[in-house]
């Protein structure tokens, strides 16, 4: 297995630098079930962020983007039960895709409620703003 950094993934993505998109293609087609590519939740994390912040891509092209990678055999992704719940929200909420994550994780963990100063976040289901 073989790690994935966001850069690599973004480049595959968003086609913007042809050198380096060409090389990301030709890395993540060389990829098997046998000799899979790894990304981290850091590393779906960032991707959601630069294709948001740097592409100005939608949520829905986001999580259409990050629902493809998870969907291949080829990739493993890291707690990729918490990326596919914070995705399903990610379209729907008005919440950052990091939050989200976090907001999974405590879910995952049966750790609830949980609780933060951020007021948009404190919006969601099981989330608390701490006062």
């Amino acid at each position: 297995m073989i790690a994935i950094d966001t850069n690599v993934l973004v480049r595959y993505l968003v086609n913007d630098d042809l050198a380096q998109a060409e090389a990301s293609r030709k890395l993540i087609n060389s990829l098997t079930s046998e000799q899979p590519g790894f990304i981290c939740r850091e590393v779906a994390i960032e991707v959601a962020w630069v294709l948001e912040r740097s592409y100005k891509f939608s949520r829905t092209q986001i999580a259409t983007a990050l629902k493809q990678l998870a969907a291949s055999e080829d990739i493993v992704i890291e707690a990729s039960e918490d990326i596919a719940d914070a995705v399903d929200l990610y379209t729907e909420v008005r919440a950052d895709f990091a939050d989200l994550m976090i907001l999974a994780a405590s879910a995952r963990a049966n750790a609830r409620p949980l609780y933060t100063f951020d007021q948009r976040f404190a919006r969601l289901e099981g989330v608390y703003l701490l006062a």
